[in-house]
């Protein structure tokens, strides 16, 4: 989820996440062994906004802005072709990514007090995290291995909300694509 996810969470942050069900045979072994928010009970996904509003800020009028915005994106069909990497994480690169980049920009939009990541960095880069804070060694074994079962194909049909109490998180609501 985040680029440091060496961090505890708060209790009461919220995460906006399109999970990808179809990856999870090909990740879940991995996540488990290198990625904290595996263990801490969130699937695999694209981050499509984090950190998002505090849960004590989800009104029902948040909910229903959630619904109609992200209802008004289609369904659609990515392929993980490629591992890649920031300095600290490997990760699978979704193709295309535009129809990712438009739900968090859409969002975003609308609750600017929410930037992706906090405001971090310039250009919000849509990926499913495999490995975080491991040496080069590490991402080479596990990127080896990956390699050989690309690629995956999955749907994106809906964005779900997850919840922390600061230890784990939990499913809090989902929206569905219906353009």
């Amino acid at each position: 989820m985040s680029h440091d996810e060496s961090e505890r969470y708060r209790a009461g942050q919220t995460a906006l996440l399109a999970a990808v069900t179809e990856a999870e045979p090909l990740v879940e072994h991995w996540r488990r062994r290198f990625d904290a928010s595996a263990s801490a009970g969130i699937p695999a996904h694209v981050t499509v906004l984090f950190p998002f509003l505090d849960i004590d800020l989800i009104s029902t009028a948040v909910i229903s802005d959630l619904r109609t915005l992200i209802g008004e994106h289609s369904p659609f069909t990515v392929q993980f072709d490629e591992c890649r990497r920031f300095p600290d994480v490997l990760y699978l690169a979704p193709t295309p990514d535009q129809p990712l980049r438009a739900l968090t920009e859409t969002i975003a939009a609308r609750w600017p007090e929410a930037p992706p990541y906090g405001g971090q960095f310039a250009e919000v880069i849509p990926h499913l995290t495999v490995a975080h804070g491991q040496q080069s060694h590490v991402f080479d074994e596990v990127e080896a291995e990956l390699a050989k079962r690309l690629p995956a194909t999955a749907t994106i049909s809906s964005v779900s909300l997850f919840v922390s109490d600061g230890e784990s998180w939990r499913h809090h609501g989902e929206f569905p694509m219906l353009g």
